[in-house]
């Protein structure tokens, strides 16, 4: 496994570990120390101690930057550092895969997709062969590539009809331009993987596979557990959980790479004491690109007084919380999301509907995949306003609308009823269970 150092990369491909090791096939994890202890230390849904089956091998590169993140300029523009400094993995990596294949019939490199120049010495190595994981969902990687393409491939009337809205170019220049930079690496993969299913994207997966028909397509998510979530220690947001009613509770949560303006924070909380919901915020800065590095922590301005006077109905929680559980819990019927696609996963598998509120990156096209063609949430902030403050009176009335309204309760229905067939999926016979064994199946032959 060769991750991308950002939470949400290191995460999805953590649970793909899990999933492999099942088939008693050795995994090895390979990252920089930092992003290896971030990605164990985190570790939720399931039980800690099996990472201790997964060999994680910690690479070295140079010293890099680690601002704070700025929550005036665009998203995930203070990880350039780390994107920078990761690119140096390369010569660690063709080392470590040196060293395994010497040892093994066969190595398998399955890689981020932002890691393919990484791994590209593979191709000197007789029995190394590599799989390129997509982070994202297959809906926007079959458009970012439609788009790449010129727009070449004609589509159905329908995919026409959301293309011609789509919110294209969603990052900094550089992060777009490091994007690319990885893309003519691609050609040395020899399939590649979604953390999706055909049930829900099987019109996408179907058009990936019409664009790159040379190679083989696994749709084998979901990667995170969908039954017999927990940890050996409940957060005590859990416990909070436990005393309140099914579907009460909103959680608020923003991903890793998000960070607000101050007056973003204020309305926020004013639509939340407003819409006289059940709610449990995390509200934390975005990680740095090295989470273990000390330094002055923000400390998010929220109303004077709002946490008392919203104790009993709110939590605010300013630590990590362990969301997977969170979103499996009775309780819990709504997600104030960013829509990354962890998230998105996450909240689908467990049956809860998404108000989406996208801030960069693949968000924006995710929003349109949840709200108009799964039809699974409703949109906070369309990405066309961007730049606009979303105010408490908007907060208000989607929290209402989602948690305390009949409009609210068809779309939790619909959530459901998807995230049971995606559950069904992953069980012996089902569509997600034959890709994935149809992978291994490829890989050992």
């Amino acid at each position: 496994m060769v991750p991308f150092s950002a939470q949400g990369h290191l995460n999805q491909l953590l649970h793909l570990s899990r999933l492999i090791l099942a088939y008693n096939i050795p995994v090895h994890y390979a990252c920089t120390a930092t992003h290896n202890r971030q990605a164990m230390l985190r570790v939720h849904g399931w039980d800690p101690n099996s990472v201790s089956d997964i060999q994680f091998h910690d690479l070295k590169i140079p010293p890099f930057l680690t601002p704070s993140p700025n929550p005036n300029a665009p998203n995930p523009s203070h990880l350039q550092p780390l994107i920078n400094a990761s690119l140096y993995l390369r010569e660690p990596m063709a080392s470590l895969l040196r060293e395994l294949s010497s040892k093994a019939t066969r190595i398998i490199v399955i890689n981020d997709s932002l890691m393919c120049s990484v791994v590209q010495d593979l191709v000197t190595i007789p029995n190394a062969e590599s799989y390129t994981f997509h982070s994202i969902s297959a809906f926007t990687c079959f458009f970012n590539l439609w788009e790449a393409m010129g727009r070449a491939l004609e589509l159905d009337p329908y995919s026409k009809i959301i293309a011609k809205d789509l919110p294209f170019s969603c990052l900094t220049t550089e992060i777009m331009n490091f994007f690319h930079s990885q893309l003519k690496f691609q050609k040395l993969s020899s399939g590649f993987l979604y953390n999706t299913c055909r049930v829900m994207e099987g019109a996408y997966m179907d058009l990936m596979e019409k664009i790159e028909g040379d190679r083989k397509h696994w749709a084998i998510g979901p990667f995170n557990p969908v039954r017999n979530i927990g940890s050996n220690k409940r957060h005590k947001c859990l416990e909070w959980l436990d005393k309140e009613s099914p579907n009460s509770v909103i959680y608020v949560s923003f991903g890793t790479t998000t960070t607000m303006e101050d007056e973003q924070i204020k309305e926020l909380a004013i639509g939340l004491e407003k819409s006289e919901q059940k709610f449990i915020w995390v509200l934390r800065d975005a990680d740095k690109g090295d989470i273990f590095i000390d330094g002055e922590l923000r400390k998010a301005d929220i109303p004077k007084g709002f946490e008392e006077r919203v104790k009993g109905r709110g939590m605010v929680v300013r630590d990590w919380a362990p969301q997977l559980e969170i979103l499996s819990h009775p309780s819990t019927g709504g997600f104030m999301s960013h829509c990354g696609w962890n998230s998105c996963m996450e909240s689908i598998t467990m049956g809860v509907p998404i108000a989406a509120w996208p801030m960069a990156s693949d968000q924006p096209m995710n929003t349109v995949l949840i709200t108009k063609l799964l039809k699974v949430g409703i949109v906070v902030k369309d990405w066309s306003c961007r730049n606009e403050l979303v105010t408490s009176s908007t907060v208000e009335k989607v929290v209402k609308l989602l948690m305390a309204s009949e409009e609210g309760d068809e779309i939790r229905k619909r959530t459901v009823d998807l995230g049971g067939v995606i559950g069904q999926s992953i069980e012996e016979g089902g569509v997600s269970r034959m890709e994935l064994d149809s992978f291994i199946t490829h890989i050992t032959r």
